[in-house]
């Protein structure tokens, strides 16, 4: 006797990770990725990227900037990558200045999944986001 499947329901509607994009959902790293070491596209949630990339005014006087904390949060990811043995999500940890003399260890989740076109992504997020 042969199997029969039931039919996938159709889908109704799809955000993709360029709609995302654009909206401001999430915010493309890929350029700063490319110069680490990273072979694919890579984007933060704005929850990271206004939460711990942006520096807070008062520490823009002491150097930090949103191209170096990005530089920070990629380094510490790509580490993170090469010694975890699992490759589709993991948890890894970034040291942030966050008020002078006030440093903030986060932890942050990277999960890797399709693109838009099946092609393999990493998305930042912060632990408890999806």
């Amino acid at each position: 006797m042969a199997e029969t499947h039931p039919e996938p329901d159709p889908i109704i509607y799809r955000y993709t990770r360029q709609q995302a994009l654009n909206d401001g959902v999430l915010v493309d790293l890929t350029e700063w990725a490319k110069e680490t070491g990273f072979h694919c596209p890579v984007a933060c949630t704005a929850a990271v990227w206004h939460g711990y990339v942006v520096p807070r005014e008062g520490l823009r006087s002491l150097g930090q900037s949103e191209r170096g904390r990005g530089h920070d949060l990629l380094w510490m990811l790509y580490h993170a990558i090469r010694r975890s043995r699992r490759k589709d999500q993991l948890l890894f940890q970034v040291i942030f200045l966050m008020e002078p003399e006030r440093q903030e260890t986060v932890t942050l989740k990277v999960i890797c999944g399709p693109g838009d076109e099946g092609e393999p992504v990493l998305t930042i997020l912060l632990p408890n986001e999806d």
